[in-house]
Order: C-alpha cells, then sequence, then structure tokens
C-alpha cells in the first residue's frame, strides 16, 4: 500500500483520525465563463471536511464576461487561491497549466459547476491510501431541474442511456477503466505526462489509460459522488454526444484495442437505421429496423422513468434517442485529421 510523506496509515477510531496528519492537496480547476459560479465553486472547495492544507488554481480561459476579474479578486482574498492563464481556453491545456502552477503530491481535478460533498477530499486520501490507487473518482450523478433536465439525468445514470460505466450508473468499488474528475497522485501524472492537450473532448479517459497501460490503478469509489447539472435544451445536448462520439473515435485510433461493442452499438444502431430508411421505398420491411427501435426506446422509457414527473417521463425517449444517434453519428463522420499526429 502506497503511503503519503507525513501520512500515517488510516486510523482505525475517529479520535486517531482528528489527530493524524493529512496531506495537502492542489484542487486545480479550468474556468471560461464562469463569472456567476465561479466564487460559489471556490468556496466548495475551501470549505470541504478536510483537516489538511487545501490549495485552489484557477486556470482561466479568454472569457468573454468577468470571470478574470472575479477570480483575481478571489486570489486576492485568500492566499490559498492561485489564478494562472489558459490562452487557449481548452480544458485539457487548462489543466496542465494548473497541474504545473500547483505544489502538493494529490492533485485533485474539479470542474467549476461541480458539486463536491463537504467530504469529497477526506474520502479520496482515505481511498488512496487504503487501495495503493494512482487516481480515484466516483459516480456522476446527474440532477436535473426542469422537465427536459430530468429526462437527461435520468438517461445519464441508466444502462440505456449510457451503457455500463459505473461513474454514471454506479456499482461496488474496485478498478475501473476511468472515473469521473479523479483525485491523483502527483507522481502518476508526472509519469504519463499530464492530459494530451490534442484531446478536446475524452482526454479523462485517454490519461486513465495511460495510465492503466504504465502499470497505476484506476479505482472507482462509490462514495465520491459528485452532482453534475445536465444539458438544459435538446440543441446541447445532441451537441455534446456528437462530440463524444467524435473523440472517443480518435481514442480508438489512437490506442488500439480500446473500442469494444459497447461504443459500437450507437454507430451501428445508426447504420442500421439509414440502410432501413434507404430501401424502404423499395422493400417496405426496412422500417422496421428503425420501427423497432423506435418500440425499444418506448419500451426502455417505460421501464427506467419510473418516478419521474409526467412532463419529464414525455420527454425521455427523445433524450435517448439524441444520445444514441448523435453519439453515433459523431463517431461515423469523426474525420481522421482529428488524429493524433504521430499516432
Amino acid at each position: 500500500m502506497k503511503q503519503f510523506p507525513d501520512s500515517p496509515a488510516p486510523a482505525p477510531s475517529s479520535e486517531s483520525s482528528k489527530t493524524r496528519v493529512w496531506p495537502p492537496i492542489s484542487v486545480v480547476i479550468p474556468v471560461l465563463n464562469e463569472e456567476r459560479h465561479l466564487r460559489e465553486a471556490v468556496d466548495q472547495v475551501l470549505s470541504q471536511h478536510y483537516e489538511g492544507p487545501i490549495e485552489v488554481v484557477l486556470a482561466i480561459g479568454p472569457s468573454q464576461d468577468r470571470t478574470q476579474e472575479v477570480a483575481d479578486a478571489i486570489a486576492a482574498e485568500d492566499p490559498r487561491v492561485i489564478v494562472v492563464p489558459n490562452p487557449t481556453g481548452r480544458t485539457p491545456n487548462a489543466l496542465n497549466a494548473a497541474i504545473a502552477a500547483s505544489r502538493n503530491g494529490i492533485v485533485a481535478r474539479v470542474d467549476g459547476h461541480a458539486m463536491l460533498p463537504e467530504n469529497y477530499l477526506r474520502i479520496a486520501v482515505e481511498t488512496l491510501e487504503e487501495t495503493g490507487a494512482d487516481n480515484v473518482g466516483g459516480i456522476m450523478a446527474a440532477e436535473g431541474i426542469t422537465p427536459f433536465e430530468q429526462a437527461v439525468a435520468r438517461a445519464m445514470t441508466s444502462k440505456i442511456g449510457v451503457g455500463g460505466a459505473r461513474f454514471h450508473t454506479g456499482g461496488t468499488a474496485g478498478p475501473a477503466d476511468t472515473v469521473y474528475l479523479g483525485v491523483f497522485r502527483r507522481e502518476a501524472l508526472e509519469r504519463v505526462g499530464g492530459y494530451d492537450e490534442h484531446f478536446q473532448r475524452a482526454q479523462d479517459w485517454e490519461m486513465n489509460h495511460r495510465i492503466r497501460q504504465t502499470g497505476g490503478l484506476v479505482w472507482f469509489q462509490p462514495r465520491m459522488r459528485v452532482s453534475y447539472r445536465p444539458r438544459p435544451n435538446l440543441k446541447a445536448l445532441a451537441k455534446q454526444y456528437f462530440h463524444y462520439g467524435r473523440w472517443r473515435r480518435v481514442v480508438a485510433r489512437t490506442h488500439e484495442g480500446t473500442i469494444n461493442l459497447r461504443y459500437l452499438a450507437p454507430p451501428m444502431a445508426v447504420l442500421a437505421m439509414l440502410a432501413g430508411l434507404v430501401v424502404s421505398p423499395f422493400f417496405w420491411p426496412g422500417l422496421l429496423i428503425p420501427g423497432g427501435y423506435a418500440a425499444a426506446i418506448l419500451a426502455g422509457s417505460a421501464v427506467t422513468g419510473s418516478g419521474l414527473p409526467p412532463a419529464a417521463l414525455a420527454r425521455l425517449p427523445l433524450v435517448y434517442a439524441t444520445m444514441h444517434i448523435s453519439w453515433g453519428w459523431g463517431f461515423l463522420t469523426s474525420p481522421p485529421s482529428l488524429g493524433k499526429p504521430d499516432a
């Protein structure tokens, strides 16, 4: 079991837990156009129930609102907050810039809209020490407010919507391909060279793959449950999943053997429905393919939509179809030019 400097093994009693030395943590946050939420996000991190030192590094992109002013004001008020520039505005670049400016042996990635439970960092450190993992993370707990967001949240926590990934659907603690966000050992980040800045999306999955390929352990801890706000409308949801599919294919091109039937199901369904529609004017049974898909989505929505308000339940089939078709179309149309130059 790996230990951190000046950090004894987890003690069995709550009393000794109060007297132990907790290792310092650097929390890195990529920030772009977050004037409204930035102060709350930072306050949430600094108010964690964690007895060790915490620093927050904000990597600020070229925002169109007062994000830079707000970030500078927060840093001026609290010496635990550091601000660094991210001229590209891209997430992997921001994360690498923030990691480079951070100082501690544990690095926690947090997003501006992520709502952390108050004991998130404590559980992360305990899990790192108990498992010897290089990265630990938990559940991306989608929670919606409007009927559309509620439907998306249900789809994002259902195997029909996102497959069997435990960071979406939950499950028992254990080794995983990837996790949501992540709390890392700095030595693991340095070993793999940080985030690959070529990947505009899927950079978390891609880096976790490299951590595992170099002998590291990625660990899913369901107690690390982070609230996530889904996209607010159909257009935003379609764009999100289109780019997920597009960049997941780039990962597949870059790292052979990382694709499986779960990832191939959406593009195969899109191709099958297109084929059915093309032949239907000459061979009417072709309509059975898109018709069968529609029937399956309606049935799946009835099963997984239990407890949703009627307005959200009515939107659930459209949400499922948008996620599947957008992801599949993005995967199918992902241009070779997106591939890494040295792939």
